[in-house]
């Protein structure tokens, strides 16, 4: 997904609110024929495993959209912030804000978390 709006645009774009993540349920019928998916695509030994594998592969690709567009727009209020910082005479980066960022996904995520946060914080770093 490529965006043409100006970090700046981005980043005073109103912020909305998702709705809140729901587990796929094993009596979920497909919507339409299309939603049918084969056992062998999936790796299911069922077709109503299969069915619920492709409906939860569905969630998990429109989660995977939701994400990289948050990302995309925290890139955008980054730059926004290393621009302000320079152009007042500061550095591009703050070391004590990026480990306050990976404190945050360590605790909240693990030691995944940790590595999730650097890169990000390497997506983000360097776009002035």
């Amino acid at each position: 997904m490529t965006t043409t709006a100006t970090p700046t645009a981005q980043a005073t774009a109103p912020h909305t609110t998702a709705a809140p993540a729901t587990a796929p349920t094993a009596t979920a019928a497909p919507a339409t024929a299309q939603a049918r998916v084969s056992p062998e695509k999936t790796g299911a030994r069922t077709a109503e495993a299969a069915e619920l594998i492709g409906g939860a592969r569905e969630r998990i690709d429109a989660l995977d959209d939701r994400i990289i567009g948050l990302v995309q727009e925290r890139m955008a209020v980054s730059a926004v912030i290393q621009e302000s910082r320079i152009s007042s005479g500061g550095r591009r980066v703050n070391l004590s804000r990026e480990m306050e960022i990976l404190d945050h996904y360590r605790t909240a995520l693990g030691k995944p978390g940790t590595a999730l946060a650097m890169t990000l914080l390497e997506l983000c770093r360097g776009r002035v």
